[in-house]
């Protein structure tokens, strides 16, 4: 019969303890230098310890919507309008967010005035349409000798913000031979051609120079000479610039305004706008759909009967002047979504016709359906934190975790003397994996560690402490049936490991039901819950194990030190009696 291999235990221990603690070192390291490389060596903070604003908005359907209109596609466009409307704030770093099928977790980090930021998340977007008086690349712009403006590339609809039209020549290309005619929909009625995205800008010694806007000056012109002080703006502004970029756009809608969008190829493009002559609310229904006769995809617009006038009267009016000013710009939020000119006056129903592709067609059909949010949101809660306050309850956290981890610690070195250091080794590797991960996951996954986070980290400790007190348990266990040391490490390891995954895995299955189900900050405390957790087997398995393995061939826990916790003597094991040969005793007969 063959012998068993040398270190290998009777129970499939590990063969080699040193690899495995070499292989969960390496990987510590690992982290910890990929934590040093990124830059953030401290975990990012949530808005309740770091201070700011956390609003939290309950979605329902708009009136006469079912409620099945609370679905994935409406949700992610309000996250999309909302994220912009923060950032015109001004505001770095917040995030917008959905938890659940129904809430939407807007975190606004401190600086930011509470009143102003609830007014941005929580009312309908604003969606304009504004007649197009000049159109500009987005670097300042500089007269050229011609006085000509730099043409830029043509525009397509893309996903929101996109532009729609860039075009600086006197008058407007006309429509190429494959541009959609009026076409008739699956309802019989004609759909009016008279929307198309602009070609792009050609030279012409006429044109102003881009730096200089010019008003309409023909009969019928839309809007009056916007005043010097607008021009100076529009030609100083530099798109390309976020500053920049986010001072725009926030003008009543009777005034002209500046704003800025991104054409196909990517470039910023600034607009200067006229006065508001529709608002989104006059848009019924719009969809991006494909055009029967061209196979093109469009966007199809049907207005509301106040809509439809206001649209007539600006289409006319618009069809008559040269290029740019037969365009109109349609601002989302002080962006420009879309620029097409009018061929035509329309009223009732409209198409917009260009380059698009399916996505892009479907994402400017919901821009202009939902001028206003696609649902209605109300206020759940909207908590506010100073960053002192913050500060305060950071500090109170960490007190109380480190009175937990020295409690824990006084138990482990009373009850289990030398055993305590694998124990406290072992916090400490639970410790450094953790600490680096969540550093980690702050960049990658936007992670960040609020009150409820350290609660849970918290009480990870106590759940990491049990692992190593029911494999401590069972190999004192093991000495108490009258094994030495070594065996009973190997031996006690195969039910200790069973009752260690059983009850790691209740924990985690807590955590995930509680991350699923719950919104708000109860979801830090699931994650850090259930990242623990993980970590605990890990750390147990990786390091715990092969570590008592190393130290129970040592001569100090070997020999079963009265210091090491694994003295037979204190663990009441009794030496085996001796077997002797019993006398038998005399039997006394019975009585009949």
């Amino acid at each position: 019969m063959a012998a068993p291999k040398k270190g290998r235990g009777p129970s499939g221990g590990q063969g080699r303890p040193g690899r495995t603690l070499a292989l969960i070192l390496i990987a510590m390291a690992a982290l910890t230098g990929a934590m040093f490389w990124s830059g953030d060596t401290t975990p990012r903070l949530g808005i309740d310890l770091a201070g700011g604003t956390t609003i939290t908005l309950k979605a329902s359907p708009e009136p006469g919507q079912s409620q099945s209109a609370v679905n994935q596609t409406n949700m992610a466009t309000a996250v999309g309008i909302i994220e912009r409307r923060v950032n015109g704030l001004g505001v770095s770093e917040a995030e917008v967010q959905t938890q659940g099928e129904e809430n939407i977790i807007v975190n606004i980090p401190k600086g930011v005035d509470e009143e102003q930021a609830r007014k941005q998340v929580g009312t309908t977007a604003q969606l304009y349409f504004r007649p197009v008086l000049n159109v500009a690349g987005s670097e300042p712009a500089q007269p050229t000798p011609s006085g000509s403006p730099s043409p830029s590339g043509s525009a397509s609809p893309s996903k929101s913000p996109a532009p729609g039209a860039s075009a600086g020549g006197d008058k407007a290309d006309p429509p190429a031979a494959g541009a959609p005619s009026p076409s008739t929909t699956a309802q019989g009625r004609p759909v009016p051609a008279g929307l198309q995205k602009a070609p792009s800008p050609k030279a012409s010694p006429s044109t102003a120079p881009s730096g200089a806007p010019s008003a309409p000056t023909t009969p019928g012109a839309t809007t009056p000479a916007p005043d010097a002080k607008l021009q100076q703006q529009f030609t100083a502004l530099n798109c390309a610039d976020d500053k920049q970029r986010g001072k725009v756009g926030k003008a009543r809608p009777q005034d002209s305004v500046v704003a800025c969008s991104k054409n196909s190829s990517g470039q910023w493009e600034k607009y200067l706008l006229g006065p508001a002559e529709l608002n989104g609310k006059d848009v019924d229904d719009a969809k991006g759909v494909i055009d029967q006769q061209s196979g093109q995809w469009i966007v199809q617009m049907d207005f509301t009967n106040e809509g439809s006038k206001k649209f007539q009267k600006i289409t006319s009016k618009l069809s008559q002047q040269p290029s740019p000013q037969n365009q109109f710009g349609i601002v989302l939020d002080g962006e420009v979504a879309s620029a097409p000119y009018v061929r035509e006056t329309l009223s009732a129903r409209a198409q917009i016709s260009g380059n698009f592709t399916q996505q892009s067609a479907q994402d400017l059909g919901n821009i202009l359906s939902y001028g206003a949010l696609p649902l209605t949101f109300r206020e759940e809660s909207v908590t506010t934190v100073t960053a002192a306050l913050g500060g305060e309850q950071l500090r109170a956290g960490l007190i109380a975790g480190a009175i937990g981890l020295a409690l824990v610690i006084i138990y482990l070195v009373a009850y289990y003397r030398g055993l305590a250091l694998i124990a406290i080794l072992s916090l400490l590797a639970s410790a450094v994996l953790t600490y680096t991960l969540m550093s980690l996951l702050g960049p990658a996954i936007g992670f960040a560690l609020n009150l409820p986070a350290v609660c849970g980290a918290i009480v990870a400790i106590g759940i990491t402490a049990d692992s190593f007190i029911v494999y401590f348990e069972r190999i004192r266990d093991e000495i108490r049936e009258g094994r030495t040391l070594r065996p009973a490490v190997e031996r006690g390891w195969p039910r200790a490991r069973r009752t260690i995954l059983v009850s790691d895995f209740v924990s985690f299955l807590a955590a995930a039901v509680l991350f699923i189900v719950t919104v708000g900050k109860v979801q830090g405390f699931a994650f850090t819950l259930g990242l623990t957790t993980l970590l605990d087997v890990v750390v147990v398995f990786l390091f715990t194990k092969p570590l008592m393995t190393l130290l129970a061939r040592t001569k100090f826990f070997g020999g079963g030190h009265p210091w090491s916790g694994l003295d037979p003597k204190r663990l009441g094991v009794k030496p085996p009696l001796r077997r002797s040969r019993r006398v038998s005793a005399p039997i006394d007969p019975k009585e009949a």
